[in-house]
């Protein structure tokens, strides 16, 4: 066995906090390589922390304080900016690692962390967020019958995933992302959730401001072949993916005219 060091490692933390690797089974912040897929989920956690403060001013009941569980929360920055908002931000893990980072990272008061399985957490709460996890569960319908069990009247849970579509190759079933079980379509996603919750709103990621221009000049201004040919691809990307913000990515739901099958990923918000 070699024993090389990771090829990505978190940069300048905290003293007394150890830095995690890159693994693939979980994103990092302060990995300047990983930054486009740490903006692609960090942004739909600030969205959630919005609507969670939303109703801790006007929420189901009146309002009132939100207790927030975030499972599955790897490395902790989401469960961070929910616990900026929250009455209490609760970030489960099973990792070792991963929850030692989270538990001397953040310290603010109204977050904690708990180590045990997202199968057997059991503290109820108003909020439930489950962000690209689902398709690494083996028994999806019975992690969402959980979920449902554990949220207070009038709670509402989040949970995420990729586009099969966009995410795998043409025609393919799956990715080649080894910690990934299942990765759904839109109508099936959909068909997943409804099975366990009386109301489903989803929604996709997409790519926006340079991250959309991007995207378009690799499809029309054949980009790939450029800056391969100029033999700037490095010293491009070294500059550009680290300067990707969580605002080169936009939510947006079918009434506004977004399609699915073109989205990054889906958010679902589920309501029993």
């Amino acid at each position: 066995m070699s024993d090389a060091p990771p090829l990505y490692v978190q940069r300048d933390q905290p003293e007394g906090v150890p830095p995690l690797s890159l693994t693939g089974e979980r994103t990092l912040p302060d990995v300047p390589e990983e930054n486009y897929w740490y903006r692609r989920h960090l942004v739909v956690y600030e969205w959630i922390a919005a609507r969670v403060e939303e109703r801790t001013v006007a929420g189901p009941t009146g309002g009132g304080p939100q207790q927030v569980v975030d499972l599955a929360c790897g490395e902790g920055y989401g469960t961070a900016v929910l616990g900026r908002v929250a009455a209490e931000a609760v970030g489960v893990d099973a990792n070792p690692e991963a929850f030692e980072h989270a538990r001397l990272r953040y310290t603010d008061d109204r977050t904690r962390f708990v180590r045990t399985l997202v199968e057997t957490f059991d503290e109820p709460c108003d909020v439930l967020v489950f962000l690209q996890t689902i398709e690494h569960v083996q028994d999806p319908d019975a992690i969402l019958e959980r979920f449902r069990g554990l949220l207070r009247p009038g709670g509402e849970a989040y949970v995420s995933t990729p586009n099969l579509l966009t995410l795998a190759p043409p025609g393919a079933e799956k990715s080649e992302n080894p910690w990934h079980v299942k990765e759904y379509r839109a109508g099936e996603y959909r068909e997943l959730l409804e099975r366990h919750f009386g109301s489903v709103e989803l929604l996709g990621l997409y790519h926006a401001r340079k991250l959309k221009l991007h995207a378009w000049a690799l499809e029309h201004a054949a980009w790939d072949r450029i800056h391969k040919g100029l033999r700037i691809t490095k010293p491009f990307y070294d500059r550009f993916t680290p300067a990707i913000a969580a605002s080169d990515f936009v939510l947006r739901s079918e009434d506004d005219g977004a399609d699915l099958d073109e989205a990054l990923d889906f958010v679902a918000v589920l309501r029993p």
